[in-house]
């Protein structure tokens, strides 16, 4: 059937009429229906929970940052990147696209207060932190970039989308959606139940505090975007070092490829305290730390539009006793 993708465009306004306007055809070109700020170019906190509302009825969330923080909230963070924020809390993917030198930019373009520049540094490098970013320099190499990129998400991620009501008979498609809902139930019962019983068979399985030795590459970030291997590292951990580090990162679904470049660059940064490179782990021991986790129970992996990782009832339950702060009044 054929659907039609929602996209929300997210940028500061005045400095980018341009590129939005670009990307916007594009995204129209690609059948898919634009949605951002054109409602409301001046922004403020009522119109914000208007443009929420909007976000929860995207499928994809494409964020371009130029040379400006943007308009800045009551609680002095930008409504571009609340709106981020927002995105990234709903679960919805993100496209980002950041200039790649915005000290080339115009003033008319930049940040002219010091305080902004610095939280649009701040912001840039959240973003960029565990997430594949691409880099632009004008509105037509911006406009290309976004269109492939968008083109490739759909292909790998295909989200709900919409569908012309004249397209199908509102009663089968509850019934069909009724059906599917109670298969999809039933498979995630039968899963549940099968992890379980895999989980008694498994015979003399490590404890959290035995080690085990996890080995992976260092990483260096170009300007482009790219990494580049700079070394190699290793360090010896305990099962529970490694599950307290990275539960938290796992209360929602996260991509198999994504939960191996975040677990290699926590584990690293655990190890070594550094915040200029990246790490990344070796394939051995990233299968090694999946098959524990699985087997220890604490992480359901499973087939979903990719295979996705995603803390255990049992999980969240052990990263509770661990790696909550314990009473010291007796």
């Amino acid at each position: 059937m054929d659907k039609r993708y929602q996209v929300f465009i997210s940028s500061t306004y005045s400095d980018l009429k341009e590129e939005r306007s670009k990307v916007m055809q594009t995204i129209m070109s690609l059948d898919c229906i634009p949605a951002g700020m054109e409602l409301f170019p001046a922004i403020d906190a009522e119109q914000f929970e208007f443009i929420k509302k909007i976000i929860d009825d995207c499928d994809y969330y494409v964020l371009i940052i130029g040379g400006r923080y943007g308009s800045i909230s009551d609680d002095g963070i930008s409504y571009t990147e609340k709106e981020y924020n927002y995105a990234i809390s709903k679960n919805i993917h993100v496209l980002a696209f950041l200039h790649e030198d915005i000290k080339k930019l115009t003033f008319e373009k930049s940040e002219s207060n010091p305080e902004n520049r610095n939280k649009l540094e701040v912001f840039r490098e959240k973003v960029s932190n565990g997430r594949l970013v691409q880099f632009w320099n004008n509105a037509d190499e911006l406009n290309g970039k976004v269109a492939v990129s968008l083109m490739k998400t759909i292909k790998m991620y295909p989200a709900i989308g919409w569908v012309r009501a004249n397209l199908q008979s509102n009663t089968e498609s509850l019934q069909e959606i009724n059906t599917l809902r109670k298969e999809i139930e039933k498979l995630q019962y039968e899963n549940k139940l099968a992890v379980q019983k895999l989980n008694k068979k498994v015979q003399n399985i490590a404890d959290l505090d035995e080690t085990i030795l996890i080995e992976g590459n260092v990483l260096e970030k170009q300007r482009h975007g790219d990494y580049t291997n700079v070394d190699s590292w290793e360090a010896t951990y305990t099962w529970s070092e490694i599950f307290v580090a990275i539960a938290p990162s796992f209360l929602r679904y996260i991509t198999d490829a994504y939960a191996r470049d975040l677990i290699g660059d926590i584990l690293f940064k655990l190890h070594s305290n550094e915040t200029y490179y990246y790490g990344e782990l070796t394939e051995y021991s990233f299968n090694t730390i999946k098959i524990q986790l699985m087997a220890l129970g604490l992480m359901d992996i499973s087939e979903r539009n990719d295979v996705c990782w995603k803390l255990s009832e049992k999980g969240i339950q052990m990263m509770l006793e661990l790696g909550s702060i314990k009473t010291t009044k007796k």
